[in-house]
């Protein structure tokens, strides 16, 4: 896919990218290609996870980063030296990722993919100039380009539950998913749910989980209400089937949710991929964002307000009550409301696997890149 950037950026910018893939250590950032010595303007990809400005600004960074700096830097890393240059060294953030490169460059392009960002603002404060990309569309649409033609996903069969929701990892970001998991069990919707649990995360049990924020704090052991939850980071590449020919709705769990940044990645577009009606744990006002692409939402049909509330535990709860009152709906009523759903849902597959939606992600690209070339020309 850099590549394919690149090729966009007609041979004028250098691009970093983290390497390997889904790598977020400094130390992995390289440029996809050797760079031309006459080239001075640099890109560095951060458009697959969300910003972290202040990750790459924390003191850690510089040791870690001491053999890749300049030599004199390398050999001086002394408290004195630290105390008057610190400051200066943690303002460049992934610049030093790029070695002495890194530490002479002012401003520099950052492809992202995030709206509403106070990380943006941190990073456009200290250099660098945003690129917007929402480069998980691209991504999607090959990581999931069979869902096109497959024919398991024509019509569902076989129905077990109502609700489809891959719950894997919970730390970090996505510590809400242990509350959510917690308010499925108080609303008795776990046997209404194709979902499982894995009670570790990084080597650690949930019951031993800080809470950054307290309103998620979990009281049972969730491990005794779901089957146990085996897969990896790579399930995300790819897609069941019988998932989804056995379910009605996804809820999808996002990486952000009790943040305000508008983030969405491939997860929401797995279900939109396989023609699946959704609803979405994610920041305030990400149906808003999915309907600016082009895809539909399902109100009035479900309710969608849970997307306008900005408490992230009352969000939560919000979307549970909609999945009970759902749950609770007579079978003739399920039957219709289900099939409405996926007519919208069938638009929707439709739109993301269509020649316009793809141009349009590229013409996104871009412009912004022809934006933010122009005002590093300009600085």
């Amino acid at each position: 896919m850099y590549n394919f950037v690149d090729s966009l950026c007609g041979g004028d910018i250098v691009i970093y990218r983290f390497f390997p893939y889904g790598s977020k250590k400094i130390t992995d950032l390289s440029p996809v290609k050797n760079a031309d010595p006459v080239c001075f303007n640099f890109m560095v990809c951060n458009d697959h996870e969300p910003l972290d400005y202040h990750a790459y600004s924390d003191p850690s960074v510089l040791y870690e980063l001491s053999a890749n700096m300049p030599n004199f830097i390398a050999n001086q890393l002394d408290q004195k030296f630290m105390t008057e240059l610190k400051p200066m060294l943690l303002r460049k953030n992934l610049k030093l990722g790029m070695g002495d490169r890194g530490f002479s460059l002012n401003d520099i392009l950052i492809l992202h993919s995030e709206q509403k960002s106070s990380n943006l603002i941190a990073y456009e404060n200290s250099g660098f100039i945003g690129v917007y990309w929402w480069s998980h569309a691209v991504i999607a649409r090959d990581w999931f380009r069979y869902a096109q033609h497959d024919p398991e996903l024509l019509e569902p069969s076989n129905i077990t539950h109502d609700f489809l929701i891959y719950n894997r990892a919970w730390s970090g970001s996505r510590e809400y998913r242990l509350k959510f998991a917690e308010l499925i069990v108080q609303n008795d919707l776990q046997t209404h749910c194709r979902m499982k649990f894995n009670p570790l995360d990084n080597g650690q049990h949930h019951s031993d989980h800080v809470y950054h924020n307290p309103g998620f704090l979990v009281t049972i052991a969730l491990e005794n209400y779901f089957d146990l939850n085996t897969f990896d980071a790579a399930a995300s590449a790819d897609y069941t089937n019988t998932d989804y020919k056995s379910t009605n709705i996804e809820v999808v769990l996002e990486t952000l949710f009790d943040d305000q940044r508008w983030h969405l990645t491939e997860k929401i577009l797995r279900p939109i991929a396989c023609g699946q009606p959704f609803i979405i744990a994610a920041t305030p006002g990400s149906l808003e964002y999915l309907r600016s692409y082009g895809f539909h939402t399902f109100s009035p049909l479900i309710d969608e307000t849970y997307d306008t509330i900005q408490d992230p535990v009352a969000r939560l709860k919000a979307i549970t009550a909609e999945m009970r009152r759902i749950t609770d709906l007579a079978v003739s009523q399920k039957q219709s409301l289900f099939a409405q759903l996926r007519t919208i849902a069938q638009h929707n597959r439709q739109w993301f696997f269509s020649s316009e939606f793809h141009h349009s992600i590229i013409r996104e690209l871009q412009y912004n890149l022809k934006q933010g070339r122009d005002h590093l020309a300009s600085s």
